[in-house]
């Protein structure tokens, strides 16, 4: 039997593990224990699995494969960011992303939902990649466990904030965050789930009863810019964004985090400052700023520019004035293509180019 045929088991329930050992003769025990050799210990490979007999681990080899994901590309930033391109079983690929910081022990990871987005957003590389596919919850899941097989590291805090939107795949990332919380072991208050504004999404999302955090990214306090640079916007403006945002804070008692992208000359004026800060003052939220992470023409995305120190700070402490904090997002992993979709897109055309 190739690999290809094989189960993959990193990314399933703990159920469903059961589950695969019983269908390939062995007691439900044994999906117990495959369970926490890859969920507590990282495995990465049934020789590793040494409370289980040698015949076991044969009768494994030959039915199944830990991993579902393969490692394609991996690139690691000179502040320790590790920037991952992961081969799906079609050959399609999606990026994920970890982070350390120096002001917390914990480690952060940024996972994908999707294979490419069909939102579009004007800044955005991974717009430039067209929508493929969504994932399934064993690809999400599995994106990091690969990270902490890769890194030896475990897992704090999960964003989903990589590729595609995860509210157009919201039953698929609901799956895969109670795989997270029940088997990964990191707490719904750790995850938070970002949208650009999929308003029947945001109250799917509400219903669920996750205690997650929603990441509202917003980009601009007007609908005549958001329409611009973020064209879902035509569909859910920002009116209906804010009323949802309230309905899904009545729902969980979870404070929402609103992200706006700082781009010089478009979205970085006193004027939308004070908008925001009238935008948010009755919402339960902090607000985070981003800075532009800058891509190029190549990748897709209009060229911006990213606002200067200076302008930064004066509109922080404009929408301070809301009485929110208002953070400046710290970013990492600049000198690596750490943005959604600059990874993919460069190790496409490398591959193009041979």
């Amino acid at each position: 039997m190739s690999d290809c045929d094989k189960t993959a088991l990193s990314g399933l329930t703990l159920d469903q593990l059961v589950a695969f050992s019983k269908e390939i003769g062995l007691p439900a025990f044994r999906g117990k224990q495959l369970h926490s050799w890859i969920y507590a210990k990282y495995a990465q490979s049934f020789d590793e699995m040494t409370d289980l007999s040698v015949e076991v681990r044969e009768l494994l080899k030959s039915k199944a494969t830990i991993a579902l994901l393969e490692i394609a590309h991996l690139e690691v930033s000179r502040d320790g960011t590790r920037k991952y391109l992961f081969r799906l079983p079609d050959g399609k690929f999606v990026e994920s992303v970890l982070m350390a910081f120096d002001d917390r022990p914990s480690l952060s990871a940024c996972v994908s939902s999707q294979v490419g987005c069909a939102v579009g957003c004007t800044f955005c590389a991974t717009g430039y990649l067209g929508f493929k596919r969504n994932l399934n919850s064993q690809e999400i899941v599995d994106q990091i466990m690969c990270i902490q097989r890769e890194s030896g590291r475990r897992i704090a805090n999960i964003v989903y904030m990589g590729q595609g939107e995860p509210l157009l795949n919201v039953e698929n990332v609901c799956d895969s965050i109670r795989t997270i919380m029940a088997s990964v072991g990191i707490g719904a208050r750790h995850i938070t789930v970002s949208t650009s504004g999929i308003v029947p999404g945001i109250r799917e999302l509400a219903k669920q009863g996750l205690q997650i955090t929603l990441a509202l990214s917003l980009h601009a306090p007007d609908d005549i810019t958001r329409d611009i640079i973020v064209p879902i916007n035509k569909k859910f403006p920002v009116a209906d964004l804010i009323d949802a945002c309230h309905e899904y804070y009545d729902a969980t008692g979870r404070r929402i985090t609103v992200e706006y992208v700082m781009l010089a000359g478009v979205t970085d004026w006193p004027d939308q400052a004070e908008q925001l800060a009238d935008l948010v003052r009755n919402l339960h939220c902090n607000v985070n700023l981003i800075p532009y992470n800058p891509t190029s023409a190549d990748d897709g995305a209009l060229v911006y520019e990213r606002p200067s120190k200076d302008d930064q700070f004066r509109f922080r402490k404009i929408v301070e004035r809301s009485g929110k904090t208002v953070t400046i997002r710290l970013e990492r992993g600049t000198d690596i293509n750490a943005a959604c979709g600059q990874l993919h897109n460069s190790f496409a055309e490398t591959k193009q180019g041979h």
